[in-house]
């Protein structure tokens, strides 16, 4: 019986083996062509990865889902940061110092990723999307949230809300086209214009809800 199992788990092996290996060849084919700028459909990625058309799709059956899973490569560890830091302050920048050099790194990666939501949207606009898969991004919702974490339930929630959202603008692609195409900023720069605003942003809430706190007080003890 162990025999068997053995021999069950080694057939589930070989059968992930080949599975792992092309959807890898496939992704890292897309990432190439998207670093040179180019937003690639499956059949491209499939032709450039030397694939079949059939066997693309069934690992990606919409160019949305093929861009997503090359953007989420593409962040890596940006998905996976976390914090143990209980100052909401410390906690942005951390978020800011791990994610932007990695942005800086697969600028052209995330760009073409916006350049098919900018796309889509169009489309939508003019209603001409159709059928296609929606690209979907919202991965700075999550981590921007969390990193405001020590603030949920200090502040009113559209509050909180609306320090994600502020935060939002300068935390992503968009910053990168704004500082670095048109003012001209290195990555360097960039990066320290985008920390100074996340601090600023920060540092404005927290200093209203102190002055609020210190108004309520004085009410109180006159």
């Amino acid at each position: 019986m162990d025999v068997s199992r053995q021999s069950i788990d080694q057939e589930s092996d070989l059968e992930r083996g080949p599975r792992a290996r092309t959807r890898r060849l496939m992704l890292e084919t897309a990432t190439r062509l998207m670093q040179s700028g180019v937003t690639p459909s499956v059949s491209e990625v499939a032709e450039a990865a030397e694939v079949s058309r059939a066997t693309a799709y069934r690992y990606f059956p919409s160019q949305s889902a093929l861009v997503h899973a090359v953007v989420d490569e593409a962040l890596g560890p940006i998905l996976e940061w976390e914090s143990s830091a209980t100052d909401v302050g410390a906690r942005v920048e951390d978020l800011f110092r791990t994610s932007l050099p990695r942005m800086d790194d697969f600028e052209a990666t995330f760009k073409a990723a916006l350049k098919l939501s900018l796309e889509q949207w169009a489309k939508r606009q003019s209603g001409s999307l159709g059928d296609e898969a929606q690209f979907t991004r919202g991965h700075r919702i999550d981590l921007l949230e969390d990193a405001l974490r020590p603030l949920r339930g200090t502040i009113p929630k559209d509050e909180f809300r609306r320090l994600a959202q502020a935060l939002s603008l300068v935390f992503g692609v968009e910053a990168l086209v704004v500082l670095k195409d048109i003012w001209g900023l290195d990555a360097e720069r960039t990066q320290a214009v985008a920390l100074w605003a996340a601090g600023a942003l920060v540092r404005s809430v927290l200093k209203d809800r102190a002055g609020l706190e210190t108004g309520l007080g004085g009410a109180e003890s006159g």
